[in-house]
């Protein structure tokens, strides 16, 4: 069964706090990444895999992922792609505009099942930001583990966000990886095709001594799941970040269900055999 809440309810932070925008940097031609701290108080802490609601008055609330590091207790760091009327409203703030933001929330990635072993991170499109929380814990834990590897999967060169710390950190010798994307461009000298084609080139990693975390579209995640399986993970060793559609953070609205689990209460981090089910269901 999924792993339960970490603290009760009245204890996550339900109640807004004003927040307000410290610094701003464009990912993408959609994406933005806001740099936020209280107006009054110390920022949240969170755990890696972790989201906020973050709201405008007048407009909406949404939830989106904390993208940034959780060791240093510095500004909250979140990425929004501009896809909707909050989204849009949220990732067009500038440096001194103020919103609103509850959490965190959710179930975090277990990073401490990496410990003494290999952890692989392969993250898809966006996914990127979820994930991202766990590279800094992991190079922050970096003597715990057996090694880290991130592998990486974009449409094409213009939709890589944090495109130089990501190249920074594959060009450190404390960690590995590589990235691919899905077409072909003159802007591009790496490997070109699905992400999964990846985890094939890399045959040194040993199933049985390595913890999968994996974040992106579903269907990413299905035939990345299928890539893991194939090379001898074990689902117990998979854990995926399912983002549907949440409204309440707390299971109440029914928004985000996936069939006897909520992905706002119970997730958004699932270990692959408690929804493996759930994930090949069309009408779920």
């Amino acid at each position: 069964m999924p792993r339960s809440m970490a603290a009760p309810v009245w204890e996550l932070g339900m109640e807004p706090v004003v927040y307000q925008v410290t610094g701003r940097h464009q990912e993408l031609v959609d994406t933005v990444t806001l740099q936020m701290t209280p107006v009054d108080g110390p920022a949240m802490s969170f755990l890696p895999g972790q989201f906020t609601m973050m709201g405008l008055p007048g407009i909406g609330e949404i939830p989106v992922s904390i993208s940034g590091s959780p060791n240093d207790g510095g500004p909250l760091t979140q990425t929004i792609r501009a896809v909707g009327k909050v989204s849009a409203a949220i990732a067009g703030l500038g440096v001194g505009d103020r919103l609103l933001m509850r959490g965190p929330f959710g179930e975090p990635w277990p990073v401490e099942e990496a410990v003494g072993r290999h952890l692989l991170i392969i993250a898809g499109g966006l996914g990127l930001a979820p994930v991202r929380p766990i590279v800094y814990w992991a190079l922050a834990n970096r003597g715990r583990l057996a090694g880290v590897e991130l592998l990486y999967g974009a449409r094409g060169p213009d939709y890589i966000p944090y495109g130089a710390q990501l190249l920074g950190w594959l060009a450190s010798d404390r960690m590995t990886g590589s990235l691919i994307v899905d077409r072909h461009s003159d802007e591009w000298a790496g490997p070109v095709g699905p992400v999964t084609e990846l985890i094939g080139r890399h045959a040194t990693v040993d199933p049985a001594k390595t913890v999968a975390m994996v974040c992106g579209p579903e269907i990413m995640m299905r035939f990345v799941i299928q890539a893991l399986e194939a090379r001898g993970f074990a689902d117990s060793d998979i854990w995926v970040s399912m983002e549907r559609n949440m409204k309440c953070a707390l299971g109440w609205c029914g928004h985000c269900q996936l069939g006897p689990v909520f992905v706002c209460r119970d997730g958004p981090v699932f270990r692959v055999d408690h929804v493996r089910n759930l994930m090949t269901q069309s009408e779920l």
